[in-house]
């Protein structure tokens, strides 16, 4: 029997257990693929490493956009004992190159579309590393060599190598282990009541770990099944989730807020979908309200890190009991809030918030300084998240600390400006950030993208926050923009706004 904790488990006790079951649907074609042909392929994966000279324990690289065939060659090469590194495919070219090199990957799948930009970077790289071109959206690899029987990995063996987005300095190379992910799936599985006929809409990039750890293995862990889609699309939305029986949809606030601006299918049509699974970045109440009234569905506010394989933070299934607002109560794993000594506070308190628990890395790649920043002595993560803990064990955050705005030293936190602009009709995105000032140290800069065919002037916002938010934490600068900077989970980089 395969060694509990790892995705090589996951894999064999779905085959065993229902292997005519579907697993994973193209939404392109509806090719579908089932859990006894996934242990199949990822047998063939492991027997392609094996005769290409990559042995269990080492990297490989994978520059693909979503498809049935980027699932099979990520589950499959962690079923094979060996380590997977997407790669973001919105980072710059030196960003990318840097993360194949910094990696240490032996070899990269890399799609048609892409080949000729990752030979370049590669040419760069003094090691010789080896390129695969591949199709994302095929249910097979062609030529590959006839699968066996494969010896699981250990439960500490190093599964997935994440690189954040880097938003200040070079990307840091998260590291999780096969049992990080085995337990996250697990723990995802078990906060929504999620069972075999359950079936999630994947839009989101598997090179994100939200989709990585929500989309691709949760379903795994309890046999359920995924329609891979190759985007996020509008338009398509819907219809795809319609079409293909979802039960549940998981997505980020700005997916949320493009749907809002798009007409409601029936009700009836939809009434099959539980939930709506939000994470990543904060969602403004307002948006929630306006999801929930617009389109009947109820919405799960999680939040998690790459660092803990996504989720650690979940509203709870049944809707009565969720705080709108708040990412919800510790899952899978336990947290608490610090003050600046990394001691913890007392409920209502405000300041850092910090896990420890199954989910946690085991540090950041070739990188002992900042991994050693990033726990405290006793071994709790520090996640720069700013917020407080009510006396329910519910998790509210109000920001980053590099992004916390300190005005004539009181820190305000950019979330409580966004939240008031957000309430006028003519807004439909907002970002506040702190700019440099000679007297308070810093004042507030306020970017907002406003609706279509809709105006409106920095007098009339300006008296709007007057009197939701008082003349101290009124913005002292507007800037009306086309969009908001992002990063992959579709979070604003509010540092960015400063460039």
């Amino acid at each position: 029997m395969a060694a509990p904790g790892t995705v090589h488990a996951l894999v064999e006790v779905q085959a065993a257990a229902c292997p005519a079951a579907v697993y994973a649907l193209g939404s392109e074609d509806g090719r579908q693929v089932g859990f006894a042909t996934l242990r199949a392929r990822c047998r063939e994966v492991a027997a392609l490493l094996e005769q290409a000279g990559v042995a269990p324990g080492e990297t490989v690289s994978f520059v693909m956009p979503n498809g049935l065939q980027t699932l099979l060659l990520l589950l499959g090469t962690m079923y094979g004992g060996r380590c997977v590194n997407p790669v973001n495919l919105l980072s710059q070219p030196d960003q990318m190159q840097y993360v194949l090199k910094h990696s240490d990957c032996r070899l990269v799948f890399v799609s048609p579309d892409w080949e000729d930009r990752v030979r370049a970077l590669l040419a760069g790289i003094a090691r010789p590393i080896m390129l695969r071109v591949v199709d994302p959206v095929s249910d097979r690899i062609a030529d590959a060599p006839a699968g066996a029987e494969v010896s699981p990995p250990a439960t500490d063996a190093m599964a997935l190598l994440m690189y954040t987005s880097g938003t200040t300095g070079r990307p840091k190379g998260v590291v999780l282990t096969q049992a990080n992910l085995a337990a996250n799936a697990q723990a995802i599985g078990t906060e929504h009541a999620l069972g075999t006929l359950d079936r999630v809409l994947g839009v989101l990039p598997l090179y994100h770990i939200n989709a990585f750890a929500v989309t691709m293995l949760a379903p795994l862990a309890h046999g359920g099944s995924v329609v891979i889609c190759p985007r996020f699309s509008a338009s398509t939305f819907w219809p795809l989730a319609l079409a293909h029986a979802c039960t549940w949809i998981n997505v980020v606030p700005t997916i949320i807020s493009f749907l809002l601006e798009g007409e409601a299918p029936p009700r009836a049509a939809t009434s099959a979908i539980r939930f709506c699974r939000s994470a990543s970045a904060a969602l403004p109440p307002e948006h929630l309200r306006a999801f929930e009234h617009k389109f009947g569905i109820g919405i799960i506010e999680t939040m998690g890190l790459t660092e803990t394989v996504a989720p650690a933070f979940s509203n709870p299934l049944e809707p009565a009991k969720r705080k709108p607002g708040a990412v919800g109560r510790a899952s899978g794993c336990e947290a608490r809030v610090i003050d600046a000594d990394l001691q913890p506070v007392a409920d209502g308190s405000s300041g850092e918030i910090a896990i420890r628990g199954p989910n946690v890395m085991r540090g950041y790649y070739k990188n002992p300084e900042a991994t050693a920043a990033a726990f405290t002595p006793d071994g709790w993560l520090r996640t720069g998240d700013l917020g407080h803990r009510d006396a329910d064990g519910f998790f509210f955050v109000t920001g980053r600390i590099k992004e916390l705005i300190i005005k004539g030293g009181e820190n305000i936190a950019p979330r409580e400006i966004d939240e008031a602009l957000l309430q006028h009709p003519a807004v439909l995105e907002a970002a506040a950030v702190g700019v440099p000032d000679k007297h308070y140290g810093q004042e507030i800069l306020a970017c907002v993208v406003l609706r279509e065919g809709m105006t409106c002037d920095e007098t009339t916002l300006r008296a709007f926050c007057l009197d939701k938010l008082g003349r101290y934490k009124t913005p002292a600068q507007f800037r009306f923009v086309a969009g908001l900077p992002r990063g992959p989970s579709g979070k604003v980089q509010r540092l960015k706004l400063l460039d």
